[in-house]
């Protein structure tokens, strides 16, 4: 009779949900809802996933094809990256995709990885945008540009990224690994593909292959952030409803690779300066139970510093750094394994070290500590990521490729209940000597074969799962300047820390917080930078009270992300933390700053680590000439804390850095007289406050200090070429010195000549140099205008290949002499001001953006009103005005030029 009774009750409850529920658009059905997320359906196979969020002042709209470089043929390697650049670029209802998405003020991408090709844009939070958003990618399912014209500009731009690829040893060793350890399956060939498919793939094959896979039974929309979902719901019937599904089935792939029956080994010789080690051992789909402990095992033995490859490979100075992840793919994947060394220590004794470790998992068992340290961390990173709508909107497209969305919070559920038994167990089933591909061939009498298991039924997997209750919802906050202001809580301890606290409500009661320290002046830092990165690089590596692994585990326990940065004369302490935790978070922070413990053998290990990052830019063409560049528009002497050091500098002043100095430059300069904290996000003003200044309010800077000035000077012209052989890549970088202040009367007319040049993606740089002709992956301008003296700069940047370096230069100066010489048209200059706009309010829309925003008016006493008045000051230019500013500070007779690449095999002339 009570189980009659609970399950009347049941129904009764389940029938008035329905009734209150919207009803649905005819063709839609409601498939699952987890959390706060739900599944719809439509008639046509499109699968729908709606994240509102009231919190968010934005929408991002993620659809994934669920189709990539798996689902290739010969021949056609790399097509579903190509198919994504030409879809990009829009369709007959949206033929300049990329000028609206910048005239909305919308942040916005497309990727493709072995499961699946993602489109996403973010943008200001509106029915209109949304209803925008769902007609542009509803066309650009059938209708997308996939032609011959688009084709010819693209195909040197994919080709671009592809050699930029090359650049990097440690990602083509990976790639070498990956084609190695496949025999047959398509998870050997990564997104980019290979060049010959690249430059020789017919449009006709393209067409084919985007009518077999962009159609709506094959595509999963993601809409999350700040919407209504009963209109959400309605905008994707009427949008996407009306596409038909095709009569033929999807193709299917049905390659299984077999079990690996040896160790496989592969050898890359190129020109480089680090050495790389890379293990990759075949594991499960991501749907499988095995792949949380997986996940686990790597955190165990790759994480830093406590993982068992940290400990025997970069405590003993037998490499650099080490890093482990496991590939979640839809179909069996991998487990990485790798290790960076540098030239004057032994790879071979790395590779040794390295495998013994892994081996040696089976003799030297897994402990319950490193398994629930592993899992905290692994957690902690999973729930915070669960507070941001924007990115959970991107994870639920990944997992949703790897074979359903709601796998995403399975996967978390598992890391919270793996034991200590499942992450052995795996060690033994999967890190097998006969399982991975690295080093010699060695035959063996008993051959072990590790047969993978298939890939879950998903469906069954899921049927009746619920998941967690949904977190808190926060409140939908308006991000202008004037309401900034009117929340904000400014003051100054009586130390002189300034303080700018934003409370408000947030999803899952997150904070996100910058802490800056300002000390010493250009006398008492002279020759003193390297110590200064010294203990800036030391500060999170233990206290007086704490370990370096004490103080990562009370930062998981705390669901908190802290770290280090700044500069020579500055530190910044970067913050993200719920509500129960800031406290704590903060007194901790406190603690690091203040009672720094300094460790010899830590201080040995970042030099390793510094060492091998300034080795590897010794023959990188970014890197030099991004150095060169530099150092030729800041040509102070050697010594002067503004001075640009080269990276074999940057070496020597690494090996030179004692712990005593070190010690003793933290004793001279660090101190709270001046600084600035700022915090935006769920918390206490008060009590922050009054926390802040008991932690804080005491502590005196030892030296006095004076900001560093960097005054505007006219610098000769350079033209210059660094040979860097045997790099696909090549850098070309132009710039001058511009007599200007972010408080100039020009200002506001160069930041937007600026964003029309190329501030954006659909900018003129860009559209010339990229969309016509093909000819840079990337390409851009800035303008840089300090608060406290006239010492701008105007800069340009493009990748391109070594042979296109002088198209690209002569490219970009027609373009800079015919804004100067034409102006900008008044169409061109309402939709800059109307993009450039919007831009601002989706970064303010941003909380760690907003965070820096606010401390960086409290370091020069300003408000959000400094942000208003420039909007303002912008929204009230004319295109006379903008082109006179331009032409007062910009010539091109005095821009400098620096790039680095192959040039002598592309046969280009220096």
């Amino acid at each position: 009779m009570k189980r009659a009774l609970s399950a009347l009750v049941c129904f009764f409850y389940a029938w008035v949900v329905m009734a209150q529920a919207p009803p649905l658009p005819a063709g839609v059905e409601r498939v699952a809802s987890v959390e706060g997320i739900t599944e719809y359906r439509l008639a046509n196979g499109l699968r729908a996933v709606l994240f509102p969020d009231q919190t968010r002042t934005t929408i991002t709209v993620n659809i994934a094809y669920l189709v990539g470089s798996r689902h290739e043929n010969n021949g056609e390697t790399g097509m579903a990256h190509i198919i994504e650049h030409l879809v990009s670029y829009g369709s007959p209802k949206h033929p300049d995709a990329k000028k609206e998405q910048q005239e909305r003020g919308a942040r916005r991408n497309a990727t493709t990885w072995y499961d699946r090709t993602t489109y996403y844009e973010s943008f200001p939070a509106s029915d209109a945008n949304l209803e925008w958003a769902l007609d542009l990618e509803a066309d650009r399912m059938v209708n997308a540009f996939v032609e011959q014209k688009i084709l010819d500009s693209q195909m040197s731009v994919v080709r671009n990224e592809f050699e930029a690829g090359e650049n990097s040893p440690a990602d083509v060793l990976l790639r070498r690994v990956l084609s190695t350890a496949y025999l047959w399956h398509n998870y050997a060939n990564t997104a980019i593909g290979a060049r010959s498919d690249i430059e020789k793939v017919p449009i006709e094959r393209l067409q084919v292959f985007y009518k077999t896979y962009y159609r709506p039974d094959n595509a999963v929309v993601v809409v999350a952030g700040k919407f209504d979902e009963a209109q959400a719901v309605k905008l994707l019937a009427a949008k996407f409803g009306g596409i038909p599904r095709p009569a033929g089935k999807i193709p299917e792939t049905y390659t299984i690779e077999p079990a690996q029956d040896g160790e496989r080994s592969v050898t890359l010789r190129r020109v480089g300066d680090v050495q790389e080690l890379c293990v990759a051992y075949h594991t499960p789909a991501a749907a499988h139970p095995d792949t949380a402990a997986l996940d686990l095992l790597a955190r165990v033995l790759a994480a830093s510093p406590a993982g068992r490859l940290y400990k025997a490979l970069v405590e003993t100075k037998k490499a650099a750094s080490v890093g482990g992840f496991n590939f979640q793919l839809r179909e069996p994947g991998v487990a990485i394994y790798r290790a960076s060394v540098r030239k004057e220590a032994s790879l071979e004794e790395a590779r040794a070290t390295l495998l013994r470790i892994l081996d040696g998992v089976a003799a030297e068992p897994i402990t319950k500590e490193e398994v629930e340290r592993a899992r905290t961390e692994l957690v902690r990173q999973l729930e915070l990521g669960l507070n941001n709508s924007e990115a959970v909107g991107m994870a639920l497209g990944e997992f949703a490729a790897a074979g359903d969305w709601r796998l995403l919070f399975l996967h978390r559920d598992r890391l919270r209940k793996a034991s200590v038994e499942d992450v052995q167990r795996v060690a033994r089933t999967y890190l097998a000597p006969s399982n991975r591909t690295v080093g010699l061939f060695i035959p063996e009498a008993q051959p072990l074969r590790t047969e993978i298991p298939a890939t879950p039924d998903v469906t069954a997997l899921l049927k009746d799962y619920k998941g967690d209750v949904a977190v808190a919802a926060g409140e939908a906050f308006d991000p202008s300047p004037a309401n900034v202001d009117q929340r904000a809580i400014r003051g100054q301890l009586p130390g002189g820390l300034k303080l700018s606290l934003l409370p408000k409500k947030t999803r899952g009661e997150t904070v996100t917080g910058v802490l800056r320290l300002r000390f010493g002046d250009q006398n008492s830092l002279r020759n003193r930078s390297a110590e200064s990165d010294g203990v800036r690089t030391m500060l999170m590596r233990g206290t007086a009270k704490r370990t370096r692994q004490q103080i990562t585990d009370e930062l998981n326990r705390l669901k908190a992300r802290v770290s280090a940065g700044g500069g020579a004369n500055f530190t910044e302490m970067s913050l993200e933390t719920v509500r129960a935790g800031l406290p704590e978070v903060l007194k901790l922070v406190a603690e690091i700053l203040r009672e720094p413990s300094f460790p010899a053998e830590e201080l040995e290990q970042a030099r390793q680590a510094g060492l091998a990052r300034y080795e590897a830019m010794r023959s990188d063409p970014q890197a030099l000439s991004g150095t060169e560049m530099s150092r030729h528009m800041n040509p102070y002497p050697k010594g002067d804390i503004r001075y640009v050091a080269t990276p074999a500098e940057n070496i020597d002043l690494l090996k030179a850095t004692t712990l005593e100095a070190v010690r003793q430059f933290h004793k001279d300069f660090y101190g709270a007289s001046e600084g600035e904290l700022s915090l935006v996000g769920d918390f206490d003003a008060g009590e922050v406050h009054k926390l802040a200044a008991s932690l804080l309010g005491d502590w005196k800077s030892p030296k006095p200090y004076a900001e560093i000035q960097r005054p505007y000077r006219k610098i000769p012209v350079l033209q210059r070429s660094i040979e860097t052989p045997d790099k696909a890549n090549a850098m070309f970088l132009a710039g001058m010195s511009v007599q200007v202040g972010d408080e100039d009367q020009d200002y506001p007319a160069l930041l937007l000549a600026n964003y029309m040049l190329g501030g954006h993606s659909s900018s003129r740089l860009y559209t010339r140099i990229r969309a016509k002709e093909g000819l840079s992956y990337g390409v851009g301008s800035g303008l840089s205008a300090p608060a406290r003296d006239r010492g701008g700069q105007f800069s340009v940047f493009a990748i391109c290949a070594p042979q296109n370096a002088p198209k690209v230069e002569k490219a970009f100066r027609e373009e800079l002499e015919r804004a100067l010489k034409e102006g900008f048209a008044s169409d061109e200059v309402a939709s800059a001001k109307a993009g450039w706009s919007r831009g601002q309010s989706v970064s303010r829309g941003n909380d760690p953006e907003l965070v820096r925003r606010l401390r960086s008016h409290s370091q020069y006493g300003r408000t959000m009103a400094f942000d208003a008045d420039i909007e303002k000051k912008i929204a009230a230019l004319t295109p006379e005005e903008i082109a006179a500013a331009f032409r007062r500070h910009i010539d091109p007779a005095q821009i400098s030029v620096v790039r680095a690449g192959d040039f002598k095999k592309a046969g280009v002339s220096q």
